[in-house]
């Protein structure tokens, strides 16, 4: 059903949008505004481009990106922030992992783990 990366939320610093995949409107609503808030604090601080993405294994990955011309980018920073947001929301990032294995790659829950 997915074979690359496939995006689950992203902000932009330029054009100061948000966007969620609607393939994962099934997650609560609480979970989809921390993540809005998430993406949009960031690029809030640290400006470019974020997207949360989940690659081939269903592990969720930070990627950024900014412009060449963006002097206010703070590179040193987003990798700063990034550690910090996997540290504070290591339980919700996780959740979203196991969501995205179990209902998009089809795999089986481990004994022991919840859903």
């Amino acid at each position: 059903m997915y074979a690359d990366r496939i995006v689950l939320c992203g902000a932009s610093a330029y054009e100061q949008k948000y966007y969620f995949n609607p393939d994962f409107d099934a997650l609560p609503q609480q979970v989809k505004e921390e993540l809005q808030i998430l993406c949009v604090m960031y690029t809030e601080e640290i400006g470019g481009i974020l997207t949360l993405e989940f690659d081939e294994d269903g592990n969720l990955e930070f990627k950024t990106e900014a412009l060449d011309a963006d002097a206010m980018y703070d590179e040193i920073g987003s990798v700063l922030r990034i550690k910090q947001i996997r540290k504070e929301k290591q339980e919700l990032l996780a959740s979203l992992e196991m969501y995205y294995r179990v209902f998009f790659l089809g795999e089986e829950m481990e004994d022991g783990e919840e859903g």
